[in-house]
């Protein structure tokens, strides 16, 4: 059967259609990519997997009126390989420079020379962010190529990474068969990985890139009270809504190395509504404060 009437294209379509519903683009650049800066990406070839493109805009919008050897600093340091540490430290360092900001040193007019970290991402006006979701990417390892079929990047940073496989499809497979050869094949693509989407169409489960399989999780909910339901469509509305995509990357994923090496941790559907529940009740609590308080003069 081919690529584009096959089981599992069904599934990408629907992730697709969830997607642009949550206000994300999606592109399919299979057999369709041209290279170069004014290409449909802006790569250069296919071993990149961080599109300088958008970062180069992002790092100019969020940090206005630097020098671009600035701006060059901030992407290098990003799109720096490492192949001397493991992939779990790796992303605690690259998520530590996307989180607090990319440290950088320039020249100004006046000879003195500044510091300042750069600003990677906006957590505070979530639209402010550019969300690209790309269909069959085509990248290039140290000895093989691979074609994951989505990939979600926000500011030009591959932050999920979605693998799908159709309905009748175990979804174990999509663990042990595909994530775990894209791990050893192009383990650069999740350098800055936030989580990991995995889905059948039926079954759809998010863990991170040190998650073994038992720890791929449900997300059943949206909102506190709602009845759980197991579909690709909450889960995307529960962990890709942009809002909610950069609330759990700012607050919501953790780095343990008290074991030796580093496991990432992501907070469970229901850790992360309860947490935010509580924050909201909170807000709340302070604003009519706030307006008694304003009352009285």
């Amino acid at each position: 059967m081919s690529y584009e009437y096959s089981e599992d294209v069904l599934v990408e379509n629907t992730t697709q259609e969830e997607l642009e519903k949550l206000g994300w683009e999606v592109i399919t650049v299979w057999k369709k990519e041209t290279w170069g800066e004014t290409g449909l990406l802006g790569r250069e070839d296919k071993s990149e997997v961080i599109l300088t493109r958008y970062l180069l805009q992002a790092l100019k919008k969020l940090n206005p009126d630097l020098p671009q050897n600035a701006y060059d600093q901030a992407i290098e340091q990003i799109s720096q390989k490492s192949v001397d540490k493991s992939l779990g430290r790796i992303n605690k360092e690259k998520y530590d420079l996307q989180k607090n900001g990319v440290p950088i040193s320039y020249t100004n007019e006046k000879g003195k020379l500044l510091k300042k970290k750069l600003k990677v991402f906006d957590f505070n006006d979530y639209e402010a962010n550019h969300f690209l979701a790309v269909r069959q990417l085509e990248v290039v390892g140290e000895l093989y190529n691979r074609r994951p079929d989505v990939i979600c990047f926000v500011n030009g940073i591959p932050l999920i990474f979605i693998e799908l496989k159709a309905p009748h499809t175990e979804l174990r497979n999509a663990y042990s068969e595909n994530l775990k050869d894209y791990k050893d094949t192009i383990p650069h693509l999740f350098s800055n990985n936030a989580f990991i989407i995995l889905s059948n169409g039926v079954e759809s489960k998010v863990g991170t890139i040190t998650s073994p399989y038992k720890f791929f999780l449900d997300w059943k909910r949206i909102e506190e009270g709602e009845a759980g339901v197991v579909t690709l469509d909450t889960m995307l509305k529960g962990t890709c809504a942009k809002h909610r995509l950069m609330d759990i990357f700012e607050n919501f994923l953790l780095f343990d190395d008290s074991g030796g090496d580093v496991t990432k941790l992501m907070a469970k559907n229901h850790q992360y509504i309860g947490v935010n529940k509580v924050i909201e009740n909170v807000n709340d609590i302070e604003d009519r404060t706030l307006k008694k308080k304003s009352s009285l003069f």
